[in-house]
């Protein structure tokens, strides 16, 4: 089993959908690419790969399907979120049976839980889970923060190895590194934070960008971690309008637009998503080609 705590670019995977569910070719062959390409981490069924429209069975598949085909090549890390703490608990208990290597555990949406049943959420789903779990702060979709207290506490638990940070708040994240940055790793939850975040002690980011360029998102971690700054900066700069055509509209909208775009046949969005805008997808298709990026096929 790969040790789940990395350096360097986890790629938040879309993911692919045919008429019977998951299209578990696609998403084998979108693995072996990113393999290929020198992501370092594959998450599975996150914000990005459109967790909340998927049943408890589909997660699993999905989960299942990426570790047999990662071949133990990269840590798989798998998304549970929710709102319902039982439901959360049997996607868990899924992605263990699956072969996950660690679990990335949000705060339960729309609830609004105050701080002890936060905790008491993350350490009832880790119980199930059996596995090393990762900390997913995203207030803008779960409409509450996991404030660093909290981390801090849960730090305490030895399963708990990380945290992905998508608040957008750099004194939240330097915070965070001030408390618990010698015992948990930070990964940026944000495309376009990514050196910022490093800059605090932060190991990488957990990116939706590395699913359309998962070489260079790689190359701007690893510059910056071997001490190539002007490199990295270079790199973090120069993906920024496309990093923001990604986020024209709610993710994965965009994203899973430009990896059909690539060439990988994810099938539709699920509603309530739908396809993007004429603007934003001509926007979207410029800024890839701005950036270098070409179809694979």
């Amino acid at each position: 089993m790969p040790e789940p705590r990395f350096e360097g670019s986890g790629v938040a995977l879309v993911t692919p959908f045919d008429a019977d569910g998951v299209n578990a070719r696609a998403l084998r062959e979108m693995v072996a690419w990113h393999v290929a390409e020198g992501s370092d981490a594959l998450v599975v069924c996150g914000s990005t790969g459109e967790a909340a429209a998927m049943s408890v069975p589909e997660q699993a598949t999905a989960v299942r399907t990426v570790v047999a085909a990662a071949e133990g090549a990269l840590p798989v890390i798998a998304g549970c979120g929710g709102s319902d703490t039982a439901v959360v608990r049997a996607l868990a208990r899924g992605a263990r049976e699956a072969g996950a290597d660690a679990v990335l555990l949000s705060a339960p949406p729309y609830n609004r839980p105050p701080r002890a049943g936060l905790i008491a959420h993350f350490r009832a789903v880790m119980d199930v889970a059996e596995l090393p779990a990762v900390l997913y702060n995203v207030p803008s979709r779960a409409a509450i923060n996991i404030p660093p207290g909290v981390v801090e506490e849960l730090a305490e638990d030895g399963r708990v190895i990380g945290v992905k940070e998508a608040s957008g708040d750099l004194s939240q994240v330097a915070e965070i590194a001030r408390r618990v940055g010698d015992r948990l790793a930070i990964w940026s939850g944000n495309d376009d934070q990514i050196l910022p975040v490093m800059s605090l002690g932060g190991s990488g980011v957990i990116s939706v960008l590395a699913n359309v360029a998962p070489g260079p998102t790689h190359r701007m971690v690893r510059a910056y971690l071997d001490g190539d700054h002007a490199t990295a900066l270079t790199l973090q700069l120069h993906f920024l309008p496309l990093i923001d055509a990604l986020f024209a509209e709610s993710n994965p909208v965009p994203v899973k637009t430009a990896v059909r775009w690539l060439g990988f046949d994810v099938g539709e969005l699920r509603l309530p998503l739908v396809a993007p805008t004429e603007p934003t997808r001509e926007r979207l298709i410029e800024a890839l080609a701005e950036s270098g990026l070409r179809p694979l096929t």
